[in-house]
């Protein structure tokens, strides 16, 4: 029997050992999307407690805890840090099968050195052992994590109001390790829909200093505020997306909406997909002159529960996998992109593997430009980023298109914890090569394996964000 979690853990082969410990271990992190805030960054924050580093703001952990009958108190209430780790441990227990049991495991290895398995009885222990290395080890300050674990980049997450102040910070007035490259995401200005739609337009209008009347004076104003991120680094752009927008109407038609949208009136959802169309179909365009990757998220249905998002807001667990149909929406957008020669570097992801087929096969239609997978299908994302999804995304990957070009994985992590996750990534990428290898379906040429390894862990992401 194996020992839980050793050193060739997931690695079921000679081959895929070598791979991990000889290649892929060494290789630096690109973290090209996450949800890390600059703040904590310029600040070089040290947290306090592994209860504000685990479950401050970590809505993974906070589903499984009221699926383990936690009272809400414990998980985003104001209940004692100690009570609640307690409270996550006696979860623990419960999760063997869940990717959270192998990150919990690995984060205590990889940052604090602990080999326990957490539970209940020892929780007191792990509590006072982390806590202890929160307080006295340089390694875990967010400078020390960065340097530690050998990131190169890590890709923020921006709103294009945002004056990117403490990105200048971070630039200039820091020595952080790794490079911190802020990423447009448009979508208060996108979701036409939302109820605080004409504030937000209002706030764009300060930062792009600027009137905003119509529908082109948003576009306008969107392009003006990306010439400014790119001015700041910004390689590449998020949309959060059920769909993709594909309703094709005038500038003239799409202004109404607008002004009716302005005025108060509710619209319908042919209205608001073709602002959004219109919209971003400009910004694709900008995208693609400017050398700006567009990452498209799809298929999240989010805040299911209504009473609690009242009371907690988004992003407290609450959104779940959508089922909707994406073919035709992609196709169209991204042909009519085509049209004009316009399509950017594109990455596709879906909460839905049920899209994969989809995504990865249309992604082949719009490839080309001489850019290596200028159409990427993303690594499995939220709910699929478990050892199967991983596996999984993949494979599909492989039998649709060219693995050795994937850009590989990024945390989409509000926590500094989280880069054990890209080891855990590059171990299941190991073992498919390796069995593959040792199974006589690929050849066992070692040069050939490690340099496939070596770009998928980093060099694809690099060259791909910044060539």
């Amino acid at each position: 029997m194996k020992k839980f979690m050793d050193e060739n853990f997931i690695l079921q082969n000679k081959t895929a050992q070598e791979l991990f410990h000889g290649y892929a271990s060494k290789m630096p992190i690109f973290d090209y999307h996450c949800h890390l805030i600059p703040s904590q960054i310029a600040e070089n924050k040290r947290f306090t407690t592994i209860t504000d580093a685990w479950l401050g703001g970590d809505h993974y952990k906070w589903r499984q805890m009221r699926t383990n009958g936690i009272p809400e108190e414990l998980i985003t209430g104001n209940a004692d840090p100690y009570d609640k780790f307690v409270a996550w441990a006696d979860t623990m227990e419960n999760l063997i099968g869940n990717p959270l049991y192998h990150w919990t495991h690995l984060e205590l290895q990889r940052y604090f050195g602990i080999y326990d398995v957490l539970n209940k009885k020892n929780a007191k222990k792990i509590y006072d052992e982390a806590n202890d290395k929160f307080a006295n080890d340089p390694d875990l300050s967010v400078f020390g994590i960065m340097k530690k674990f050998n990131v190169y980049a890590v890709g923020t997450t921006d709103d294009p109001a945002d004056d990117l102040a403490q990105h200048k910070i971070i630039r200039d007035e820091t020595d952080c390790p790794a490079k911190v490259i802020p990423s447009y995401r448009p979508d208060k200005a996108l979701h036409i829909e939302k109820a605080d739609f004409a504030d937000y337009i209002a706030k764009l209008a300060v930062a792009a200093d600027m009137k905003i009347e119509s529908v082109s004076d948003v576009i306008t104003a969107l392009l003006k505020r990306l010439d400014f991120f790119c001015e700041m680094g910004c390689k590449a752009s998020d949309h959060a997306l059920v769909q993709c927008p594909h309703t094709f109407w005038s500038e003239d038609a799409v202004n109404a909406v607008f002004v009716k949208k302005m005025a108060g009136e509710v619209l319908t959802d042919v209205e608001v997909d073709a602002y959004m169309t219109l919209v971003l179909t400009a910004l694709a365009k900008a995208y693609n002159k400017k050398n700006v990757a567009m990452q498209l998220h799809f298929a999240s249905i989010r805040d299911n529960n209504i009473k609690m998002f009242k009371k907690l807001g988004v992003d407290t667990g609450y959104d779940a996998s959508h089922d909707k149909e994406l073919a035709e929406s992609v196709s169209a957008f991204m042909s009519k992109l085509s049209e004009t020669d316009e399509v950017p570097k594109t990455i596709f992801y879906s909460l839905n593997p049920k899209d994969y087929y989809s995504l990865g096969t249309l992604m082949g239609c719009y490839q080309g430009g001489g850019i290596p997978g200028k159409i990427q299908l993303g690594s499995a994302w939220w709910f699929c980023d478990h050892k199967d999804g991983m596996e999984e995304q993949m494979k599909v990957l492989g039998n649709l298109g060219m693995l050795p070009r994937f850009i590989g994985m990024l945390t989409d992590s509000r926590s500094f914890l989280s880069y054990s996750r890209h080891e855990y990534f590059r171990r299941i990428l190991c073992n498919i090569l390796g069995t593959w290898a040792e199974e006589g379906e690929i050849p066992s040429d070692m040069d050939m394996l490690s340099r496939v390894v070596e770009n998928i862990c980093f060099n694809n992401a690099q060259h791909y964000f910044e060539g």
